[in-house]
């Protein structure tokens, strides 16, 4: 029994070694593991190259990689070197996303459509002022479809760039983002001195909402309607033009370093926006230039920070614009607008120099009546019969206390709206004056104009008729007040301490003819001697020996 199962088990290894030997299939070892091969492009470009788009004002470059814009040169303004102003900041590293780079909801998606080569439709454009369409498209096996158009100057507007962009897979569409990424310019001054502040800026509900690299670090992302929004410096801006329609925006504070300098570093802030389905968005890329911006919405000129005092500055922008498009020169105009307001607040200046005039001959008679209250307390009864003469001179005399200040306060808020227009105004940068004075938006290299503006202010205040009787105050009003002024103007932008020149040379001219309109001051009376002030009654005797009541 034991043989025959132990044959059974041998013929059984028999069979079955025989039949792998003989009849099983032989597997062939395995082949290497290929790569995935290409997606098959339907339409694209062979090679990445730029398109070059001039027009009167603009000199673009736009890349065929990512359908990206890679240079937007303003041919009307300069930066510190001499060559055209730029928008797009060169030298960022590549991680960081061109302008108007497309992105999607799906990151598969969107990998290929932010670096495809699209196929162009022409190799450039010569526009000059009229408006001009370049398109880009790029479509593969894989059902990804994305294209995108930069409509230029519509409406004859020279700096808008229309903006159109869609993507979809397998004719499904999807939401698209247009990042600009960093802006704007140079980020930092040409001279290497310091870096060049940006702010992300919105308006939304008829406000203006600024927000510095810091404020967006815990804020980076802004969901509404909003009229216009993106990045802004003292004098250019880029930002997009929503409209109506609902965007999401994404900002991003970056700092770079400044090549061959390590200390120094270039700041900007990137953003993006993200609109619910294709992109339909126009875009402002250029100066802060109140007709400009005005021309392509009236809520646009907000863009300029006019400060408090915006309601006044907006028409002496006017004004000064007006005269320099007949003297051709900034510096020029400044001083004939100075000399024009100065004219239209003559008659409150020459009210206040009158009052101050008629007080300062009642400076003895006053300074006695004050004299002889010196020795009560504020809160005596007594004190008030002090404020009560004084009055009385003041009406015998003709002179109203607040006819001396009240008219020079009331030019105080013209003299802040022209410095807040010449602080913002894009029409004094890089432009020349006389002699030295090249750019009226910088200090004074040599610092002569605020000498002078200086000197001129200690003549005005030595003219001035004296608002007090004490030396020591007359001497501190004299220096301090012209010193102050002086260091503070140092650096100051030379078209605003040619402001405040000009105005010192009108305010003592007319000075000059007020003091000859009134005549010489009359010579003020001997101080009175102090008379002391009536005592009280002594109280009498009543009957039985007490004080009487009075």
């Amino acid at each position: 029994m034991e043989k025959r199962v132990f044959l059974a088990i041998a013929l059984m290894f028999l069979v079955l070694a025989g039949y792998d030997y003989y009849l099983a299939p032989r597997l062939s070892p395995p082949a290497p593991a290929q790569p995935a091969p290409p997606v098959k492009t339907l339409v694209a470009d062979t090679g990445a190259r730029d398109i070059v788009v001039d027009t009167d004002f603009v000199h673009a470059v736009f890349s065929s990689a990512g359908a990206t814009l890679k240079s937007w040169q303003l041919k009307k303004y300069r930066n510190g070197n001499g060559q055209l102003y730029e928008l797009v900041p060169v030298d960022v590293p590549k991680t960081l996303p061109m302008p108007f780079t497309m992105t999607t909801d799906d990151p598969a998606v969107s990998a290929v459509v932010s670096s495809a080569l699209y196929q162009p439709s022409t190799t450039s454009l010569s526009l000059g002022s009229a408006p001009g369409t370049l398109s880009f498209e790029y479509r593969d096996a894989n059902g990804v479809n994305a294209h995108k158009t930069f409509n230029f100057q519509p409406e004859g507007h020279a700096y808008v760039l229309g903006v159109t962009g869609s993507v979809d897979q397998n004719g499904v569409s999807r939401p698209v983002t247009l990042a600009f990424g960093p802006a704007l310019g140079l980020g930092y001054k040409p001279d290497g001195s310091r870096a060049v502040d940006t702010q992300a800026l919105l308006f939304a509900n008829d406000k203006v909402q600024r927000l510095s690299a810091s404020k967006l670090q815990s804020a980076p992302t802004q969901e509404g309607t909003f009229r216009f929004a993106g990045v802004e410096e003292q004098y250019f801006l880029s930002v997009a033009l929503p409209g109506t329609q609902a965007v999401r925006l994404d900002f991003q504070p970056v700092t770079l370093p400044v090549a061959g300098d390590p200390k120094a570093h270039r700041k900007f802030i990137g953003f993006s926006v993200l609109v619910p389905g294709a992109a339909n968005l126009p875009f402002f890329l250029g100066p802060k230039d109140f007709d400009a911006l005005r021309a392509v919405d009236p809520d646009l000129v907000y863009a300029i920070d006019f400060g408090f005092f915006r309601v006044l500055v907006v028409p002496l922008l006017q004004a000064l614009k007006s005269i320099n498009h007949y003297l051709g020169n900034w510096g020029w105009s400044i001083i004939v607008l100075t000399i024009l307001i100065n004219l239209l607040i003559f008659p409150l200046r020459h009210r206040s120099m009158v009052s101050m005039r008629k007080m300062q001959a009642a400076q003895p008679e006053i300074k006695a009546i004050q004299d002889r209250y010196a020795k009560y307390k504020l809160t005596d009864p007594e004190k008030g019969k002090m404020n009560t003469e004084l009055m009385a001179l003041y009406k015998q005399k003709g002179i109203n206390p607040a006819s001396g200040c009240v008219p020079m306060l009331l030019t105080f808020p013209l003299l802040l709206a022209f410095y807040a227009m010449l602080s913002a105004a894009i029409e004094l940068r890089g432009a020349p004056f006389v002699f030295w004075i090249h750019d009226l938006s910088l200090r004074d290299p040599y610092m002569i104009t605020p000498l002078l503006m200086g000197a001129t202010m200690f003549m005005q205040q030595k003219m001035m008729p004296a608002a007090t009787a004490d030396p020591v105050q007359q001497k501190m009003l004299l220096f301090l007040m012209p010193g102050i002024f002086t260091v503070s103007f140092l650096w100051a932008p030379t078209g605003m301490v040619l402001y405040w020149l000009m105005s010192n040379m009108m305010g003592i001219l007319q000075q000059f003819v007020t003091l000859r309109l009134m005549g010489a001051p009359a010579r003020p009376a001997a101080r009175a001697r102090p008379v002391p002030a009536p005592a009280k009654p002594p109280a009498r005797p009543s009957r039985n020996g007490g004080a009487a009541k009075s």
